[in-house]
């Protein structure tokens, strides 16, 4: 089996969708019964001493779309531009719509998705 260095997986998921990482992470917690991703929210507040600060950047998670599913879905489809499969996933499942935004840009899509009736968080 080939051990791929650090780099070359970074280089590797960003090639990726949102929709094959959110798979790559479920994968990961099947196989080792580990959640890489509570790793990386758990590392992240050390990693930056101002992230309490209002001009930290901010990750917009959905939490649930609510009633007017279609119309979250259509927004996640214009905020990231991604393909209907993978904004249909994030409207599924929940997840990041964007990620170390700044925090006036993150406000903006939280308004906007909340105005469409989803339930969204800012870390």
């Amino acid at each position: 089996m080939a051990k791929f260095t650090k780099d070359e997986f970074i280089s590797g998921l960003k090639e990726m969708t949102i929709l094959e990482v959110k798979e790559l992470v479920d994968a990961m917690k099947e196989e080792f019964g580990v959640d890489p991703s509570a790793v990386a929210v758990a590392a992240a507040p050390a990693a930056g001493a101002d992230a309490g600060s209002d001009d930290a950047p901010k990750t917009v998670v959905l939490k649930d779309c609510g009633a007017n599913k279609m119309g979250v879905i259509k927004l996640l489809k214009e905020i990231t531009g991604l393909g209907l499969v993978e904004a249909k996933g994030i409207a599924d499942n929940g997840g990041n719509v964007k990620e170390n935004i700044p925090a006036k840009d993150a406000e903006d899509i939280k308004a906007q998705l909340e105005e469409a009736g989803a339930t969204i968080e800012l870390v």
